[in-house]
């Protein structure tokens, strides 16, 4: 779900923590999009659980269709931020964004953290990126 002012537009995924936490999945303010923290979630479940490559595939996966929601595509991706809990996940994580921006080459940064919200999620993801377009896509999330 999109909502805002033409200079200020959010996206809801629905998920849980959204409204409990007063935050929005992305937010697009002029020619910048913003992308959460994205995971492993669909429908409300972690998904491929001890795999992090297939959570990160996943995760992107959900940052990318926030962004294209908001009028983005891929090569507007200018930055990523990864985090993961387990320097073991590094490579397989890391291999994953490579295919993804392997034509982009964000700047990106990849964190040791202690881990997201439910134990089962190994890696979480944010995007930034510059959009080229001039408005947001009419597509509802």
């Amino acid at each position: 779900m999109t909502s805002g002012s033409p200079l200020r537009q959010l996206y809801c995924s629905g998920g849980p923590w959204e409204d409990a936490f007063g935050y929005s999945r992305a937010i697009r303010t002029g020619d910048r999009i913003i992308v959460s923290g994205c995971t492993a979630i669909a429908d409300g479940e972690v998904m491929y659980t001890g795999d992090p490559g297939a959570q990160m595939q996943l995760a992107l996966d959900n940052a990318l269709e926030a962004l294209t929601v908001l009028g983005g595509t891929l090569g507007d991706v200018f930055r990523t931020r990864i985090y993961v809990v387990d320097r073991q996940y590094f490579d397989a994580v890391g291999r994953v964004h490579g295919e993804r921006f392997a034509e982009v080459h964000p700047a990106a940064t990849m964190i040791l953290a202690s881990g997201p919200l439910d134990e089962e999620m190994l890696v979480e993801v944010e995007v930034e990126a510059r959009v080229r377009s001039a408005k947001p896509s009419d597509r509802r999330g």
